[in-house]
């Protein structure tokens, strides 16, 4: 891939200066207003002829309504890998996530549905918060609560803060005595461990562990039902989205045909949960258009940061089109990952 280093500093100039005209503007960025942009003292007539060589090289393309010049995917990649640093949230916007995030309370799942919301419209694109894989979360603490005669509440408390709650049928009447050692014996084995270690043992660590019939019955209900109890990965009930209004709004969704695509991608949300998977333990990651793998996502740009807890890690970032104005997104998303990893710590 070129580099910065590969251009002149008249190609250089001339390429920031379209990009952030199209970024602005949404419109194809003719010679006249690059040259006032670019301040390089030269004539629109150098500066079309420097419009042309980067078209030639792939970096811009020519739109065939007018003489401007949009950039490509290339041009943007190019853009983003030499921006001097991102724009750092204002005041206002600082403020205004602090808020929003600490008054979503104490739940995973509350926080990441404000961070979506609010990142979405500080930004003007669609927010995306994408939960933690829980496979390396520990087991804090089982408790069993009777809901019926044949019937248990299992409630499972992480060390990363989470809860989970999980209906599990009974054979036949169980006293509550079996059902308190039966906890006791749970917590005594399993506590500790990563839901991971509990799915691929539990068999050899409940094996034997209570003497009576009546007990013993129940432990091999979660051995049974171990691999299903203790798998808590969301899928894609683990992708929250912002509002995709701020999104519609932009010229890139003016027509109809555009409109049903943004309400398709976000129906998908295995495709969006996949698309953000592959940011989880990457930092900071922006992918262009046709730099996604998914080519449904040939005409977007996803920027993401994770946030972690313990082991645990998770994503939050922005879907919009390839025209964004990159340096401020950055800082946001950057931003707002923080914060969530705080909360969560």
């Amino acid at each position: 891939m070129p580099e910065l280093e590969d251009l002149s500093e008249r190609e250089t100039r001339v390429l920031e200066a379209i990009i952030q005209l199209y970024i602005e503007t949404a419109e194809p960025a003719g010679s006249q207003a690059v040259a006032k942009r670019s301040k390089l003292g030269i004539s629109p007539a150098s500066i079309r002829n420097t419009m042309s060589e980067l078209e030639t090289r792939g970096f811009v393309y020519h739109a065939h309504t007018s003489g401007g010049r949009i950039p490509t995917d290339l041009g943007y990649r190019i853009y983003v890998n030499n921006l001097p640093g991102h724009a750092p949230p204002s005041e206002h916007e600082q403020e205004r996530l602090a808020t929003e995030l600490i008054e979503s309370g104490n739940a995973i799942e509350q926080i990441l549905r404000r961070a979506a919301l609010v990142l979405g419209v500080l930004t003007q694109e669609l927010g995306v918060a994408v939960a933690p894989a829980l496979d390396a979360a520990v087991l804090e603490r089982v408790e069993l609560i009777r809901v019926s005669s044949e019937r248990l509440l299992v409630v499972l408390s992480l060390h990363s803060g989470g809860v989970r709650t999980i209906f599990i049928e009974v054979p036949g009447v169980i006293e509550s005595e079996i059902v308190e050692r039966v906890g006791r014996i749970l917590n005594q084995r399993l506590a500790g461990l990563t839901l991971a270690k509990i799915r691929s043992t539990i068999g050899d660590r409940l094996r034997d562990a209570d003497g009576t019939g009546a007990g013993t019955a129940l432990l091999n209900v979660f051995v049974a039902q171990g691999e299903d109890l203790f798998d808590l990965d969301p899928g894609q009930d683990g992708v929250v989205l912002g509002s995709a209004q701020p999104l519609a709004d932009q010229p890139e969704f003016a027509s109809n045909d555009r409109i049903r695509e943004l309400l398709t991608l976000t129906e998908r949300r295995d495709l969006l949960r996949t698309a953000f998977e592959q940011h989880r333990r990457r930092g900071l990651t922006i992918t262009i258009g046709t730099e996604n793998a998914d080519p449904r996502l040939a005409e977007f740009t996803l920027v993401t940061s994770p946030y972690r807890r313990g082991g645990l890690t998770g994503v939050v970032g922005v879907i919009g089109p390839t025209r964004m104005p990159y340096d401020k997104i950055i800082g946001l998303v950057e931003h707002t990952s923080r914060l969530v990893e705080g909360l969560l710590s």
